[in-house]
C-alpha cells in the first residue's frame, strides 16, 4: 500500500501561504532543492488543487530554459515522469502530460488509489491536504520550515483538527531551513 505525504514550505509560524509576500528564505537553495529531489523522486502521483498545479507546472518547459543547473533539469525530469492529478471545478484544461482533472476530491477513490498504487503519492497545497487530512488520508507530513514569521495567511495545518505524530527525521540545512518529517502514529 503506498503511503500519502503533505509537504510544504512553512514559516516558522505554521503558514503554508502568507497572506502578504512570501515565507521567506531558505527554500530554494541548491542543498535544499537536491534534498527535496531525493526525497520525492519516487513518488508515482502527485495529487493538487488548480492554484497548486498552475504554479508546479512550470515543470512541464523548466528543461527548456537556457543554463539551468543540474538539480533544477533533474527535478523537472522527476516531475514529468509522475502521474498527477488536479482536483479543481474550474480548470478547463491541463497543459502537462500524465495529468487528469478531477472535479471533486473524493475521499474514498484515494484510499482506493492509495491501496493500489505501487509508488507514494503526495498532496500539496493546504486547502487539499486540509482535506485529505480531515479524511484520515495523510500518513506523513514533510515541512520544510523557513526562518520568518509571516503572522498570517493559510495554515499548514488545518484548523480544528488533532494528530498525534511521531517525529522520523529533522534536518537543519546552512539556509536556516529546518526539515521536520511526521508519520502518523
Amino acid at each position: 500500500m503506498a503511503k500519502l505525504i503533505y509537504s510544504m514550505i512553512t514559516s516558522l509560524d505554521g503558514y503554508a501561504k502568507a497572506a502578504e509576500g512570501d515565507l521567506g528564505t531558505g527554500a530554494g537553495d541548491q542543498e535544499v532543492h537536491t534534498f527535496i529531489n531525493d526525497l520525492f523522486r519516487p513518488v508515482g502521483t502527485y495529487l493538487y488543487g488548480r492554484r497548486m498545479y498552475e504554479t508546479m507546472v512550470y515543470w512541464e518547459t523548466a528543461h527548456t530554459e537556457p543554463d539551468q543547473p543540474p538539480h533544477i533539469l533533474q527535478y523537472a525530469r522527476d516531475w514529468q515522469a509522475a502521474e498527477k492529478i488536479v482536483y479543481s471545478t474550474t480548470l478547463e484544461s491541463v497543459s502537462s502530460a500524465k495529468t487528469r482533472i478531477e472535479r471533486t476530491f473524493d475521499p474514498d477513490a484515494v484510499r482506493r488509489f492509495k491501496a493500489e498504487a505501487d509508488h507514494d503519492l503526495t498532496v500539496d497545497g493546504p486547502n487539499l491536504a486540509a482535506q485529505a487530512i480531515a479524511a484520515g488520508l495523510v500518513d506523513e507530513y514533510h515541512l520544510f520550515i523557513t526562518t520568518s514569521v509571516v503572522g498570517g495567511g493559510e495554515r499548514f495545518f488545518p484548523d480544528g483538527v488533532r494528530l498525534d505524530l511521531e517525529l522520523v527525521e529533522e534536518r537543519a540545512f546552512d539556509s536556516g531551513l529546518v526539515y521536520a518529517h511526521y508519520r502518523t502514529r
